[in-house]
């Protein structure tokens, strides 16, 4: 069962001029200050006037002062989390690297910081903190350092287990003060109206978002299935892959990078999907959006993660950087989503052609 958790608070610090610059990477108090920080991340999501914001009334879209960085309410529900998260999947191995990129979210006003024991094959880190629930939760948190984490993914539904137990075992968990809430990840539609009748009929407590993917070759679930069930009950979208696994930066445009994730063993189903006739009918239309970036004044990933954002459903887009020049460009994005015009979107739409239909095309 996959761990999120999320500082929700708005006063995240900017860096000073030149702090990145004077960082030394191997300097001994690099790892402590490093685990400091992180834990200051964590500890300030502990106070309950983090939940209660002063904007709490108002679910629009708020700017941090000092950094720039938009928030929003995760889907309907008091928690504030900021538009762009950190996700630790390629993280697990480098761990110098780990705490670089905790650090510059961090002083970016990111605050929500996704993790799963999956992700590094059981392995701890200064930074990379995994755990899972199936495991004891009481024991993940003193793993975590943490007293509770702030939403509990139920990754993958369960077929073998029925819905009302699930919902109870996240009762359960919540009510034993481990989690302030829970959420689903890659579950359809249909499940999570399940598990939210379910919880209405038992008086149980209901999942709050869900995790998707979504980018530009991946839009129909998020388009067309989830945005009914925000409007309906409240459930959010926390999306990941906004670069769908690299493809979208445009590196596969003349073949494999001997250093690229399709060029490993692992990944052969991504080497296999980048070299099939979709993958270059894909990099086909990357170089057109390229044009759209390069009016934009922007990098093609940014303009794919300023994309996703541009829905109203979308509490926060999942990054997946490796290195702190990527995670530095990705960040970026923010400044572009005030240039995502109705006008930019209809192009996007128009070079991918693969707008969904929504129900209420189909009454036009």
């Amino acid at each position: 069962m996959q761990v999120s958790f999320a500082c929700t608070d708005h006063g995240l610090k900017a860096p000073r001029n030149g702090e990145h610059s004077k960082q030394n990477a191997t300097s001994p108090n690099t790892t402590s200050q490093a685990r400091a920080r992180f834990r200051t991340v964590a500890l300030i999501a502990r106070s309950l006037g983090s939940f209660t914001h002063r904007y709490h009334h108002n679910l629009k879209e708020s700017t941090g002062k000092l950094t720039g960085m938009k928030y929003r309410n995760l889907g309907k529900s008091g928690l504030r989390v900021s538009c762009l998260g950190l996700g630790e999947g390629n993280l697990s191995f480098l761990c110098q690297v780990a705490e670089q990129l905790m650090t510059i979210a961090y002083e970016s006003g990111v605050n929500l910081f996704d993790t799963a024991e999956v992700y590094s094959g059981g392995k701890r880190s200064s930074l990379v903190i995994t755990t899972k629930l199936y495991w004891g939760g009481k024991g993940s948190l003193q793993r975590m350092q943490l007293e509770y984490v702030d939403v509990v993914f139920a990754n993958r539904p369960d077929s073998n287990t029925p819905m009302e137990e699930i919902v109870r075992a996240m009762t359960h968990v919540i009510n034993q003060g481990m989690s302030m809430y829970w959420g689903t990840s890659r579950w359809s539609a249909m499940e999570i109206m399940e598990a939210y009748s379910v919880a209405r009929q038992f008086n149980l407590i209901p999942p709050v978002c869900e995790q998707a993917e979504y980018h530009f070759f991946q839009r129909d679930k998020v388009e067309t299935q989830l945005p009914e069930l925000y409007h309906k009950i409240g459930v959010g979208v926390v999306s990941w892959s906004p670069l769908a696994c690299g493809i979208i930066t445009g590196k596969y445009e003349n073949g494999i990078p001997e250093s690229s994730r399709a060029s490993m063993k692992p990944y052969q189903w991504l080497r296999e999907k980048v070299m099939s006739e979709d993958g270059r009918k894909q990099q086909a239309k990357l170089k057109e959006l390229a044009h759209i970036a390069e009016k934009l004044s922007c990098t093609l990933p940014q303009l794919a993660i300023a994309w996703c954002l541009r829905n109203e459903g979308v509490s926060s887009v999942l990054l997946g950087s490796s290195n702190p020049s990527q995670l530095t460009e990705n960040l970026g994005a923010i400044q572009v989503i005030p240039k995502m015009t109705a006008g930019i979107a209809s192009e996007v739409d128009h070079i991918l052609g693969n707008r969904p239909h929504s129900k209420k095309d189909y009454h036009h």
